[in-house]
C-alpha cells in the first residue's frame, strides 16, 4: 500500500529522526509556516502511518532494542539510591564504597572524578584523594517511565471539546464571576 511521493518518503526518513512531524515536514522541502500542518496531515495518512510503522519494525528488528530493554534501562535510574553507592561509617560519615557495585547500579552513573592532591605543608603535607560521582537524571528517567505507563497526559479534552494543557490553564481562563 506504502504508494509514497518522493517527498513523502523523505518526510518518512526525516521523521524516524527524532519522531518531531513538524520538523519532518520542514526538512523534507515543506514550507515552514505550514509544515505543523502538514505534518499532521502527513501522520494521518495511511499509507505514510503504514510506511513508519514498517520503517519503525524494521529498525526494531535490526537493532533488537525493544521497548521493555528501553524501560529497563530508565527504572536503573530512576530507581538508583545514593545509599547503594556509600557506606556509614561509626561516626557518622558518608564513605564511598564501590566495591560491591552491580553492572545496573553502575548503569546509573553519569560522572566519576577522581581528585589527587597534596594537602599541608612540609611535615603536616599529605596525600588527599577524593571521589565524586554524579548519578544520571532521577526526575527524567522516572518521568519517562511515567509517560511510557500513560501517568501523565499533556493534554485533557473535555466532552465539550475543550482542550488545555493543565489544570492551571483551566483555572486562569475561570474568571472570579465563575466561582
Amino acid at each position: 500500500m506504502a504508494n509514497l511521493t518522493p517527498k513523502q518518503q523523505r518526510f518518512v526518513d526525516e521523521y524516524l529522526i527524532d519522531l518531531n512531524a513538524t520538523q519532518a515536514a520542514i526538512r523534507a522541502g515543506y514550507s515552514e509556516k505550514t509544515a505543523k500542518d502538514i505534518g499532521c496531515e502527513n501522520l494521518a495518512k495511511p499509507n505514510i502511518k503504514e510506511a513508519i510503522e514498517k520503517a519503525q519494525n524494521k529498525r526494531i528488528a535490526r537493532t533488537e532494542i525493544t521497548q521493555d530493554m528501553v524501560l529497563q534501562e530508565l527504572a536503573k535510574i530512576g530507581f538508583s539510591n545514593m545509599l547503594d553507592y556509600m557506606s556509614i561509617t561509626n561516626g557518622g560519615d558518608l564513605v564511598h564504597d564501590f566495591s560491591a557495585l552491580t553492572r545496573d547500579q553502575a548503569a546509573a552513573i553519569s560522572e566519576v572524578v577522581v581528585e589527587e592532591y597534596a594537602e599541608g605543608r612540609d611535615e603536616d603535607k599529605r596525600e588527599v584523594k577524593k571521589l565524586k560521582f554524579k548519578l544520571a537524571d532521577k526526575k527524567s528517567a522516572l518521568v519517562e517511565i511515567g509517560r511510557h505507563l500513560g501517568m501523565f497526559k499533556d493534554k485533557v479534552e473535555h466532552s465539550g471539546g475543550i482542550t488545555v494543557s493543565s489544570v492551571a490553564d483551566l483555572m486562569d481562563n475561570i474568571g472570579d464571576d465563575d466561582l
